[in-house]
């Protein structure tokens, strides 16, 4: 907790601070009295965690990555029908940039002021070094995808905020695999930490991969591209990485930094507040009193409030073979009180169900942002796109999808369309409510043909970006508006 929190933290409690309290500004504090010590170097890096996980509760990463795709629908509470009836426009719009620039800001005051700080161990010093330029990255990489251009900042704000012009999504992606190689030339050695919840080499590969991935189908990087993700991926140390023969145990609490997890965002009970889980489990408002006994069953402890829901049309792309179904999802059935015949009544998420604790469900599961089969799908898609034979990990996932039916459910490589759908739509079932789909429809070019809502607007591709919000763009005079809103 960093001077200032604490501060605060005492006046809410004990209720005793004076109205001319003087607080130091955070800069002051950062630049003099607080970069001293590994202490304050580890408090620094823990608040870059802190800032990155109030992304995840408060949705935004969630609204970016999966809610205008085609894999949500609206549920029983009023909820952000703007996203997946894909109706935002810049007086309406989705989530903005300013938490994302606070992480940022983070990882610069990090880059800025560590190295005048002596380590005992220099190689704990270069972690640190190295988690802020993988954490900048990453969130530069979210906010180019979502919003195109935008400014790069590479310093700390730290007197008169300076306005800054946007800067073209290739410089943006420049320096999002500068920082990418910085990050992995300084980790000092290959291993997941404890928890698997902060950047690691491995999961930096990964991300290498995704970025490169990404460069190369969108923006004309074309088989150089390609062959760096796949290298990146192929550096990675599988042996502390395995699928989890329960699927629905990866996301539980009381499994958290399991061994298919490569990078998470922490939450922790008491410690902080709902994730995205909260918004598509069941209230005790929405009970019918016809539901049968094996629907409570399922329910058990109700809590959130259902505004979303997987939708329909991906709900039945789910085989009932298929283990992952009944754990991204369940499906609730009323009795017909005269014929004793079950109807189906809708769906709530299984996946990030949360905890249940003195009665009440808490929503702090851990949210995943990479797992080993992020290594092994973008791994059959960069193969792919090379050209090679993609079957391997697409079986290693269903082999612990479909069990003792994996010899129903074998993939066999076909044309490089026909893998590319069957890659796609593996990492629909695979990442159902992970916060993916989005960014995967723009990935592989079908967002026109599979999203409902966007079906016919093909020649509107300025909706694959999100609008910038007016109260953003008031701050900073030299930002437009992103074209078409």
């Amino acid at each position: 907790m960093n001077y200032i929190k604490l501060i605060i933290f005492i006046c809410v409690v004990q209720n005793s601070c004076t109205s001319n309290l003087n607080l130091k500004p955070i800069s002051n504090i950062s630049s003099t009295s607080f970069w001293q010590t590994e202490d304050d170097a580890y408090g620094a890096l823990y608040g870059m965690y802190d800032n990155f996980r109030a992304q995840a509760e408060n949705q935004n990463l969630f609204y970016l990555g999966e809610a205008r795709s085609d894999a949500l629908e609206a549920s029983y509470a009023t909820g952000p029908n703007k996203y997946w009836d894909n109706i935002l426009d810049a007086s309406n719009p989705g989530p903005d940039w300013r938490g994302l620039y606070r992480i940022i800001h983070d990882a610069n005051l990090i880059i800025k002021y560590l190295h005048g700080i002596e380590f005992r161990v220099e190689g704990d010093k270069n972690n640190i070094l190295a988690q802020a330029y993988a954490m900048r990255a990453y969130t530069y990489y979210i906010m180019t995808k979502s919003w195109g251009g935008v400014p790069i900042i590479l310093n700390p704000t730290e007197g008169e905020f300076e306005h800054t012009s946007k800067n073209s999504p290739e410089e943006v992606f420049t320096q999002i695999k500068d920082d990418i190689e910085i990050s992995l030339k300084l980790f000092s050695n290959n291993e997941i930490p404890n928890g698997r919840n902060k950047w690691s080499l491995p999961s930096v590969n990964v991300m290498k991969a995704d970025v490169y991935l990404w460069t190369g189908k969108l923006m004309n990087g074309g088989t150089p591209d390609f062959q760096i993700a796949l290298d990146a991926l192929e550096s990675i140390n599988i042996e502390p990485l395995s699928l989890l023969d329960d699927f629905g145990s990866v996301f539980n609490y009381d499994n958290k930094g399991n061994s298919e997890i490569l990078m998470a965002i922490n939450f922790k009970l008491f410690e902080s507040g709902s994730n995205w889980g909260a918004s598509s489990y069941m209230h005790p408002s929405y009970i019918s009193p016809l539901f049968d006994n094996e629907t409570l069953n399922k329910i058990g402890v109700m809590g959130g409030s259902p505004s979303y829901t997987v939708s329909d049309a991906v709900r039945s792309k789910f085989s009932l073979d298929d283990q992952r179904r009944d754990q991204t999802f369940f499906e609730m059935y009323t009795k017909d009180p005269n014929t004793g015949e079950s109807n189906y009544h809708g769906s709530f998420s299984k996946k990030y169900d949360g905890l249940v604790d003195g009665g009440v469900r808490t929503f702090v599961d851990d949210i995943i942002i990479y797992r080993y089969p992020d290594l092994l799908l973008l791994k059959a898609e960069v193969k792919n796109a090379l050209g090679l034979d993609p079957s391997t990990e697409i079986n290693q996932i269903r082999e612990r999808a479909y069990g003792d039916r994996i010899e129903e459910y074998i993939f066999v490589s076909g044309s490089q369309e026909e893998n590319n759908q069957a890659i796609l739509e593996e990492r629909l079932l695979e990442f159902t409510l992970e916060g993916k789909r989005w960014w995967d429809l723009i990935r592989f070019e079908k967002v026109f043909e599979l999203v409902p809502t966007l079906q016919g607007k093909e020649d509107q591709d300025y909706l694959l970006l999100f609008p910038i919000p007016e109260s953003t763009l008031s701050l900073n005079t030299k930002i437009n508006q992103n074209p078409g809103y």
